[in-house]
């Protein structure tokens, strides 16, 4: 009988993504022998700083900065060539070879430049209902995915990719014809086809096959979830969403790991909340503290360059989000920005009218229930030096005590800045 004793781990966002997933893998990952992507594309941007240095991932996993590390993009996930290559150049420049440790899925999906385009008119049309899409082409490559319709990966080693590539050009070319949107793809369509050469001398693979014999060896693997769970296609603040399974489950369709093998699930969460685009939020602040937050957080999307919308942690959300994900360890960021407010506030719970409500309404965008703050003793001082949990300030130590006591999870590991040495394992 096989042996499932082995299992992969996964990381993943417990919130509306940003939650500071890619530091996380970068210092976990030296305990892997594998990082792997399993969903998304490069509507993410997973931000890593170390040695004075800022990076910004978009398709390549977080471990690629770990030399004895090896990355898988899985095949969950889509890419756009052109900025695969792009973000490849980037990591060159900085003295980093990713082609050495990196593998791509030969099932992963292909963001065509018309994919771009159909996001950017689909968008428009909407007007005042738009759902804030990055505008990479993300959704309608899912949408070809899902109508069998899309290109893969292990499609431009075929004879006949351009032809094929052609074909479901002049399908899109028929769609983009119903709006009245004008747009230009000759340019970009120029870098994704440089993009695609790029492609070509990688390590394209049947990464199922990788995946599970790296586990079958008795090997390491750590699966990186982009967005956040609020955000999933079918367990987020729908319609306002991506276009993908970000929760723990997705880890299994987007790498081929069976339920089975599914080891530790890290969540990872902010002291507060943020979310980018449009979509429910109940605990926004729309006050000093919301642009506080903003501020001190620097709490600008790395991928659209958009100010983020702030506000604080929100129990109900995170309760779900757990319970969805099985998460077994928690990870809480940015502990360090909201040092020196007046007050800390967490929403305990919803109320609508009479009902009290500890749990996410079906319908966030239409719902009337407001929630309910619980406020707790502030902490201050510049936490950013701080290694040891018996030197935090005895305000955030009954923080964390009452989040770990609400969700029944501990937390593993606390972030008190953005550089990679500024973590504190409990």
């Amino acid at each position: 009988m096989r042996d499932y004793s082995n299992k992969a781990d996964v990381l993943l966002g417990l919130q509306w993504g940003d939650e500071g997933k890619g530091k996380v893998v970068d210092i976990l990952a030296e305990r892997y022998d594998m990082a792997s992507r399993f969903q998304g594309g490069p509507n993410a941007g997973h931000t890593l700083e170390f040695d004075g240095k800022k990076f910004v991932l978009h398709t390549i996993p977080s471990g690629i900065f770990r030399p004895q590390v090896l990355n898988l993009v899985g095949n969950g996930v889509v890419i756009d060539p052109a900025i695969f290559k792009q973000e490849i150049e980037e990591l060159v420049a900085a003295g980093v070879d990713p082609l050495r440790n990196l593998f791509i899925s030969k099932k992963a999906h292909l963001i065509l430049p018309s994919h771009r385009a159909l996001d950017a008119a689909s968008e428009a049309s909407k007007g005042k209902t738009k759902i804030g899409s990055t505008l990479k082409g993300i959704g309608p490559a899912y949408m070809d995915k899902t109508g069998r319709n899309g290109l893969r990966v292990g499609d431009i080693l075929a004879p006949n990719f351009a032809e094929r590539y052609q074909a479901l050009l002049e399908k899109h070319q028929w769609l983009l014809r119903q709006y009245d949107f004008a747009y230009d793809i000759r340019d970009y369509q120029a870098r994704w086809f440089e993009g695609i050469e790029l492609l070509r001398q990688a390590r394209v693979v049947d990464s199922e096959n990788l995946v599970n014999q790296m586990l079958d060896q008795g090997k390491t693997v750590l699966a990186e979830g982009a967005q956040g769970t609020l955000l999933d296609i079918d367990f987020g603040t729908f319609p306002y969403v991506t276009s993908s399974n970000t929760i723990s489950a997705g880890a299994c369709t987007g790498l081929g790991v069976p339920p089975n093998r599914i080891g530790k699930v890290f969540g990872v969460f902010k002291a507060y909340t943020t979310r980018v685009g449009s979509g429910p939020f109940p605990t926004e602040l729309f006050d000093d503290d919301g642009a506080r937050i903003r501020r001190v957080g620097r709490e600008v999307g790395a991928t659209t360059g958009r100010d983020r919308r702030c506000g604080w942690l929100d129990l109900p959300a995170l309760k779900y989000a757990v319970m969805v994900n099985g998460v077994t360890d928690l990870v809480m960021t940015k502990a360090d920005v909201l040092s020196g407010f007046a007050q800390v506030k967490v929403a305990v719970e919803y109320h609508d009218g009479p009902d009290r409500l500890d749990n996410l309404p079906y319908d966030m965008n239409n719902t009337t229930a407001l929630p309910v703050y619980r406020s707790f003793e502030p902490w201050s001082g510049d936490l950013g030096g701080l290694r040891r949990v018996e030197d935090f300030p005895a305000a955030l130590r009954s923080y964390i005590d009452f989040i770990e006591q609400e969700l029944q999870v501990p937390i593993r590991v606390v972030s008190l800045g953005p550089d990679r040495s500024q973590i504190v394992f409990t």
